[in-house]
């Protein structure tokens, strides 16, 4: 390839597209009975979502500075243009972290070009814009270029989602106690978008089955070309559902691929377990 990828573990890819693509891998952290450990490297998502279905409540953090500065230096003695596409700024400070160490990198090299994408997208959102940088890296574009089409890229990605547990949310203080409280007793389940980086509430929705129908409906209405899209799906360990939603999107849309992964760590800290999401190019940038 003739520019070098990097990306964090928020990207719910797994382990071993990184190794097998030669894509620099950032860990985040993850914090759980007092010991800390990196994601996907020293902790697996199962383990997590056991954990919270035992009541902890694991905590999150963004990789440290001299961690990427070490990966970036590493990077620059190659003197190959390299490029992070990073975790949304809203929701980690992962990228600015990133933009630190790679300003303190570029000092000591000055002629190594490395850029820092702020995706503004989560899980396998983010993910699809990797996978998507990786397939024009190896086609043999420039940075410039990568660079160019990934932002675009980004701009225009839908994060459509529901958790299983309002209580996550309102352990992390995206609703309110009392919320997650009463919509637990309706089985009342939130569907959520991710707007200029941030977690935003679409609606509210009783039953598993019109909840499903509503994120299909949504697909068709933000959706541009799905047929000739490849389309996200991401689920907290909840298989089942991911393939329910799966056969539904493949008999409506019968898009060119559809990619199913396990939240991470990360974000399934925070989501918990039996959240869905998926992830597709909408009509309007976001």
């Amino acid at each position: 390839m003739t520019v070098h990828l990097i990306a964090d573990s928020a990207a719910d890819l797994p382990k071993s597209f990184y190794d097998d693509n030669g894509v620099t891998f950032i860990p985040l952290r993850v914090l759980l009975d007092d010991k800390e450990y990196d994601d996907l490297v020293t902790i697996q998502p199962l383990d997590v979502y056991e954990a919270m279905r035992n009541g902890k409540a694991p905590k999150t953090f963004q990789p440290s500075f001299q961690l990427m500065k070490d990966a970036f230096t590493n990077l620059a003695k190659e003197n190959q243009p390299a490029l992070y596409i990073a975790f949304s700024s809203e929701l980690s400070g992962t990228y600015q972290t990133a933009v630190m160490a790679a300003n303190e990198v570029k000092e000591e090299f000055p002629d190594f070009d490395l850029r820092i994408i702020d995706s503004k997208c989560a899980s396998l959102g983010y993910g699809l814009a990797v996978k998507h940088a990786l397939e024009l890296a190896t086609n043999g574009n420039t940075i410039q270029e990568i660079e160019t089409s990934v932002k675009d890229f980004c701009d225009h990605l839908e994060h459509i989602f529901t958790v299983d547990d309002l209580t996550y949310l309102a352990r992390g203080g995206r609703i309110s106690k009392a919320s997650a409280f009463v919509g637990g007793l309706l089985n009342i389940k939130p569907l959520l978008d991710v707007e200029g980086g941030k977690l935003v509430p679409l609606e509210k929705i009783r039953g598993k089955k019109k909840l499903l129908k509503r994120m299909i409906e949504l697909m068709k209405e933000r959706g541009r070309d799905l047929n000739s899209q490849t389309i996200g799906i991401s689920h907290g360990d909840a298989e089942e559902t991911a393939d329910e939603i799966k056969r539904l999107i493949e008999a409506e849309f019968h898009p060119k691929d559809i990619v199913v992964h396990m939240i991470g760590s990360t974000i399934g800290a925070h989501a918990g377990p039996g959240t869905v999401a998926v992830f597709f190019s909408g009509k309007e940038k976001r």
